[in-house]
């Protein structure tokens, strides 16, 4: 195999509570979806080698339909503390080199404008969770709890960043976003956040 890749989802755009991308639907900010989406692989390896204890994310301007492949332009940040050969084999992965589950996703990224290094910061405790790059990005995210007093999670959506693994709907009481490299400066509250466990296998 590939890859073997287990760890944890925290993500934040700019649409509202509810996000309709991952129903299928266009961003309800005018049309254009820009957020955080960050991987940390709590237990991984990639042809060989360890990438266990890493955090790589996406900063992206996605216009229009996210399932529309090849128009996501994005940076792609590295967690600082992986050595260059885990940066290769992250890389592989995230760009669709190595297929499996995330070539799918690799495949709606139509430019990389940058990869950078940068200390990352991802915390996930209570349901309660903190991402921090460098300083470029920052938001604290909670889940939405339903009638029953368990977190509300989505099954089977149309799109995912967690292929094949539920969703946690929630959301982002601070979401901070200064990438000039893709035009954005961004400082929202109350907007939609979405947390999840993964497993990547190919």
């Amino acid at each position: 195999m590939a890859y073997q890749l287990e760890g944890r989802l925290l993500e934040v755009c700019t649409c509202n509570i509810l996000c309709p991308c991952w129903g299928g639907g266009d961003p309800d900010n005018d049309g254009t979806c820009q957020s955080i989406v960050a991987w940390h692989i709590d237990k991984g390896t990639i042809d060989g080698t360890d990438v266990s204890d890493l955090t790589f994310a996406l900063l992206c301007n996605i216009p229009g339909n996210v399932l529309r492949k090849g128009t996501w332009r994005v940076v792609a940040i590295v967690d600082e503390q992986a050595t260059p050969q885990q940066q290769e084999a992250i890389l592989s992965v995230w760009t669709g080199q190595k297929g499996g589950p995330v070539a799918d996703l690799a495949q709606l990224v139509g430019e990389v404008v940058a990869v950078e290094r940068l200390p990352v910061t991802f915390e996930v405790e209570g349901g309660q969770g903190n991402i921090k790059i460098g300083g470029l990005a920052t938001a604290e995210l909670a889940p939405l709890m339903g009638a029953t007093g368990l977190p509300t999670t989505l099954h089977d959506s149309a799109f995912s960043t967690i292929p094949g693994s539920p969703a946690y709907l929630g959301r982002a009481s601070v979401y901070k976003l200064n990438v000039p490299a893709l035009g954005l400066n961004i400082d929202l509250r109350d907007h939609n956040a979405i947390q999840g466990d993964f497993r990547f296998v190919s």
